[in-house]
């Protein structure tokens, strides 16, 4: 996985700000090929009380992390219990690295 420690720790700190402490964050996509450069952050967040407002949500999180990033690009998928299930769900969870 192409993320240092550090940066491990700040999205897992920056997801717990932005979505509870009882929220998980998983990496997938580009960034867990070792041997890719570039490239945008894909997050997985998993949330096991409903949202209200997703896109929000999802908003506040890719801001802080892309901040963090230095301006790299973020791309944040969201899932709660009142969310519609989609394919991506899948991919994340399949492949993704919990964080």
């Amino acid at each position: 996985m192409r993320l240092t420690e550090a940066q491990t720790q700040a999205i897992r700190q920056a997801a717990r700000q932005v979505a509870g402490a009882q929220a998980r964050v998983r990496v997938f996509g580009s960034r867990l090929d070792d041997s890719a450069h570039g490239g945008d952050l894909d997050l997985f967040l998993e949330l096991p009380e409903p949202v209200e407002n997703s896109a929000l949500l999802a908003a506040r999180l890719s801001a802080k992390v892309s901040r963090l990033m230095h301006g790299r690009k973020v791309d944040v998928v969201l899932s709660a219990p009142n969310l519609m299930h989609l394919p991506i769900h899948d991919v994340a969870l399949r492949e993704g690295q919990l964080l």
